[in-house]
């Protein structure tokens, strides 16, 4: 059925909690009132307070209490109501969840998800659309997904829960009711670590994901209308662990390559994609690589957010500069 990524992920939350006893489904305000974009809707209804329950307004709480789930058993989903209050969680994070494989020898794992909105478009207050994929890049032990449309969302949640390790779920606050997409509504997953091809070119690759997919295509759509240029766009879908072979593989065909995010420039998920292309497929390369982001600057105001975001035109820029001979 046609669903919107609300109601993909709302879907796959229920589906969670039927299907294992050991799912629980917490955070700010996700019980009666369904979380603040009614994501956990009927949820608590449906399945009880016990398994689905608010939290005290304390980030750092949650995950603490989480990590001690996980790692005795249970299968836990926290809601960060947003990406931005993850600064206030980043030690129970970095230092215990990502760890707890690796500091236990493997006795102990900490099959945890962690959901979180994030992104720009939509006039959010500071720390409110914050892009921190990044930030976690470098903290080994964490697996991070970003879908870009509900069938994505759905399956890469599901897949998301039966990870052992820790699994930041970013979801990208703009496609939440943008539009719907055909989603099973029975349970189906959707492995971690792949990215999809959703148009095949010739010329150029464009990486991205979250928002930024819909931008690239917007971009990939005009440039075959204007020039007659082959674009390529690959979702990413998990920007760690990264797909390599799909990266490498787009590129050693087309020559060029584009990487959007609307994270900040330096040292973000474009500089690592660079850097695989450079150690994989360097040689194939007709131009240096593009990349289209955002500044390397706190989130602006709302009033400035569009000039911060990248648009298809950004896009459009890069393409005609990597298409010149």
């Amino acid at each position: 059925m046609q669903m919107t990524m609300i109601e993909a992920l709302n879907s796959a939350l229920a589906l969670e909690l039927e299907r294992d006893r050991r799912v629980v489904v917490f955070g700010e305000d996700i019980g009666a009132n369904g979380g603040v974009f009614r994501v956990t809707e009927h949820l608590q209804n449906k399945f009880g307070e016990e398994r689905v329950f608010d939290t005290p307004l304390a980030e750092s709480g949650i995950i603490g209490t989480s990590i001690g789930m996980a790692i005795y058993g249970l299968r836990p989903i926290v809601e960060i109501q947003f990406a931005g209050f993850l600064f206030v969680c980043m030690n129970q994070l970095v230092s215990q969840a990502a760890r707890i494989r690796f500091r236990s020898a493997g006795a102990y794992t900490c099959p945890l998800v962690v959901r979180a909105p994030y992104g720009g478009g939509v006039r959010t207050p500071e720390l409110h659309s914050d892009s921190l994929e990044a930030v976690f890049l470098q903290t080994p032990g964490f697996k991070i997904v970003v879908p870009s449309n509900p069938y994505d969302a759905k399956g890469l949640l599901a897949s998301a829960v039966e990870d052992p390790d820790p699994v930041l779920f970013l979801e990208n606050i703009k496609l939440y009711r943008s539009f719907r997409a055909e989603t099973p509504t029975e349970h189906y997953s959707i492995p971690l670590g792949k990215a999809n091809v959703v148009q095949e070119g010739t010329d150029v690759s464009i990486f991205a994901y979250g928002a930024m997919v819909n931008v690239a295509l917007e971009a990939a759509k005009q440039a075959q209308q204007e020039t007659g240029t082959s674009v390529e766009v690959i979702d990413l879908r998990t920007v760690w662990p990264l797909d390599e072979d799909a990266i490498a593989a787009s590129v050693e065909k087309t020559g060029r390559a584009i990487i959007v995010h609307e994270a900040p420039r330096a040292g973000g998920i474009g500089a690592e994609i660079t850097a695989v292309i450079n150690e994989r497929c360097f040689y194939s390369l007709l131009k240096p690589i593009g990349r289209v982001t955002g500044y390397d600057t706190p989130y602006p105001v709302p009033g400035q957010e569009d000039y911060y975001l990248p648009t298809p035109a950004k896009v459009m820029t890069a393409l005609r500069e990597i298409m010149e001979l």
